[in-house]
């Protein structure tokens, strides 16, 4: 998922353990982390990659953003270029990475016309080619569920057969080993009635990282999700950090000279 979560609604996370791929290097990931669009906000990997930190001390974590927003099942055939883009760019940081996940988000865009009833064959395409490609046989490949706001105002009021898509997806999960599904019950919308919010983005990568952790379906919301996602905040800033927020306020015209040589002394 690419994410359209409002930048300003929620805090940003720093981690200098944190990176993701850009322009065929490793940059210190920030936010929007996905940029297909100029609208590109907050999706779930950042809190899932600072929960994945929080596991892992002093260990580093890349994030390998290859989704579009609003692509269909049809647009990720094995012969588009949508595929053959993520696997491309998989095996560019495969080069000096090890791939630990596949994080899978879709399916708003097959929510109506009867798309369901063949879901189902087309993910399990994807997923086996994915895995033939990268030669990752046993990773786990995690699917998140749709929304439930789905279907009743806004841009979301078409995408009314979005439980017959979770449907296909938990069926997914439950016949197929190393492939985990992650509700998105009790998560909420942007007022464009289809995309998942910040906060909940937030919420919703803590999930993804539950079912990566404990290799099990995650069915339902986690508990004190609110206190999990102020963790990802409430943390000590190192200075490798700082410097990183003081010239990008700085670029961005949000602060002075004088407050970024503070920090590049």
């Amino acid at each position: 998922m690419a994410g359209r979560g409002f930048l300003h609604e929620v805090t940003p996370i720093y981690n200098e353990n944190i990176f993701m791929l850009r322009n065929g290097r490793w940059q210190m990931m920030t936010e929007p982390i996905h940029f297909d669009r100029s609208v590109a906000g907050v999706g779930p990997a950042a809190s899932f990659a600072q929960a994945w930190c929080n596991a892992n001390i002093n260990e580093q974590l890349g994030l390998i953003p290859c989704a579009e927003g609003g692509s269909s099942i049809d647009e990720w055939n094995t012969e588009g270029a949508l595929f053959r883009h993520a696997v491309s760019e998989a095996k560019f940081a495969m080069e000096n990475s090890e791939l630990i996940a596949i994080l899978w988000h879709q399916g708003e865009s097959d929510s109506y016309s009867g798309k369901y009833k063949d879901y189902y064959e087309k993910l399990d395409a994807l997923v086996n080619s994915f895995r033939k490609e990268l030669d990752a046989s046993e990773i786990p490949f995690i699917v998140g569920g749709l929304g439930d706001y789905l279907g009743k105002t806004g841009f979301g009021r078409s995408a009314v057969e979005y439980d017959l898509i979770n449907q296909e997806l938990k069926k997914y999960a439950e016949n197929n080993k190393d492939c985990y599904f992650v509700t998105a019950e009790k998560l909420y919308a942007n007022p464009d009635g289809i995309h998942i919010n910040a906060e909940s983005q937030r919420r919703f990568g803590l999930r993804y990282f539950e079912a990566y952790q404990t290799k099990s379906n995650v069915n339902k919301s986690l508990d004190n999700e609110a206190e999990m996602v102020r963790s990802c905040y409430e943390k000590e800033h190192t200075i490798t950090e700082k410097r990183y927020i003081a010239m990008e306020q700085f670029t961005l015209g949000k602060s002075s000279l004088e407050e970024v040589m503070k920090f590049l002394k």
